[in-house]
């Protein structure tokens, strides 16, 4: 079999994923995709209780709408915003089944390579197809060929932890039964009883954290003793909150606002310029203890919000070109650097950003972002369409590349289930020691100064 009959191979049947696929297919290359659980948008429906802060008409994918229309699909109010659940039953797993056995599920990637050739060696590595080496749930294994892959596997198998040095913290793992690294779903009646009347530690700067604060307070009006101390690695400023009314994605800028509500009516309290170093037991609590050995009142749950990180351990292999901090493609990381850029100041990019020193395997999605927050889905769509185009040998095409997104606020993460469907600035305790306030009440001043 000659390379160009051999299929491209995605890797996560997510929105990007399957989104790769459609246009893919749109082309007529054969595509195989590779996705690890039982059914498609896995990671999507693992936060399904909360929304994107995309409508409709920014979270279907064109050429996957096309693919969608013969099997009688019924699209989207386009101005309203699903929950993850909505986007995976409604749209994900119906555009995985109209890819019919394109897909396959219960098959996890665990190494891709160039058949016969490690990462060393030269000689004749260009002329050689991918190998991907596949684990299936009952544990028996393959390797697959491919003429290119796309990897859109995501981050949300490897969130951050709580050291502020980018490590687990000392006690960490030991204190694992009190450590959560997702937005909990209070709807969940076990979820619900794990926080109600406890004191919870939310750690965190970005809209996960912001959804977790607004959460929590909701759940304060309602069971007495329930409260958050909102932990965070900065200080407070002016944009923390995010763009509020003037956010051009007014489910993100709500979800500002709701935090901030949370903190201003005493349901949370703020603990600012705090690395955490280690945890310590208490009894059927945990103390946080800073890195300056400032220690904070004992809780009785920890919520840990800090960020996602790609997994990269099996494209080790692979010769890719990836920026030193952000682990994001060395083209592409510039344009989305958090501390120059929010998701509206990215730049229109595509195969030239997303092109490796190993040619024809590419990282999408939210994975190509590697540490930055500062995705959204209709980027992902944009990427999938360039690569797809240039895969087929359409330069033209895969360069010329069209995207318009939104200014203002934090980017990432999800908003609340039950919102109305309606940059981060390094500002202050930098040096100071740890100042804990209510916003809104009253803030002492700063001990110190940068």
């Amino acid at each position: 079999m000659s390379e160009q009959q051999l299929p491209v191979i995605v890797i996560g049947a997510g929105p990007v994923g399957l989104a790769a696929a459609a246009h893919l297919t749109a082309r007529g290359i054969d595509t195989t995709v590779l996705e690890t659980g039982t059914a498609a948008g896995a990671a999507v429906r693992a936060w399904g209780h909360v929304r994107p802060f995309s409508t409709w008409s920014e979270l279907v994918d064109p050429a996957a709408a096309k693919l969608l229309a013969p099997t009688g699909w019924a699209a989207p109010d386009g101005a309203t915003y699903p929950s993850g659940a909505d986007w995976a039953e409604r749209y994900l797993q119906p555009l995985a089944d109209a890819l019919d056995d394109r897909v396959r599920y219960g098959a996890t990637v665990t190494g891709v390579s160039r058949l016969g050739r490690d990462r060393v060696v030269d000689a004749d590595r260009e002329r050689q197809p991918f190998t991907v080496h596949v684990r299936r749930t009952d544990g028996s294994e393959e390797r697959l060929t491919a003429r290119a892959v796309i990897d859109a596997s995501g981050t949300w198998s490897t969130p951050g932890p709580i050291g502020g040095d980018g490590l687990p913290a000392v006690g960490e793992q030991a204190s694992a039964d009190r450590i959560s690294y997702r937005t909990p779903d209070l709807k969940d009646p076990a979820v619900r009883s794990r926080y109600a009347g406890r004191r919870t530690a939310v750690i965190g700067s970005g809209a996960s954290a912001f959804t977790a604060l607004a959460s929590l307070a909701g759940l304060a009006r309602q069971e007495e003793g329930t409260h958050a101390a909102w932990v965070l690695r900065r200080g407070i400023s002016g944009s923390t909150f995010g763009g509020g009314t003037a956010d051009q994605l007014p489910a993100r800028g709500a979800l500002g606002l709701a935090a901030k509500a949370a903190v201003d009516e005493g349901y949370a309290d703020a603990v600012t310029g705090f690395r955490t170093g280690s945890i310590e037991r208490a009894g059927d609590q945990v103390v946080l203890v800073a890195e300056d050995g400032h220690r904070l009142d004992p809780v009785d749950e920890v919520i840990v919000l800090t960020g996602l990180r790609p997994d990269l351990s099996f494209v080790s292999e692979l010769r890719l070109g990836l920026d030193e901090r952000l682990q994001a493609p060395v083209g592409l990381a510039p344009l989305i650097d958090p501390n120059q850029h929010s998701c509206g100041t990215v730049y229109p990019h595509g195969v030239m950003e997303l092109s490796h020193p190993e040619n024809d395997v590419y990282l999408v999605g939210v994975k190509s972002y590697g540490r930055a927050p500062t995705f959204l889905a209709m980027t992902g769509y944009e990427q999938v369409r360039s690569v797809a185009a240039a895969i087929a040998g359409d330069r033209e095409a895969a360069e010329r590349v069209e995207l318009a997104l939104p200014e203002t606020g934090v980017c990432g993460g999800a908003g609340l289930f039950d919102e109305p469907e309606a940059n981060q600035t390094d500002s202050g305790g930098c040096c100071a020691a740890p100042t804990t306030l209510t916003i809104g009440i009253g803030a002492p001043a700063s001990s110190g100064g940068c």
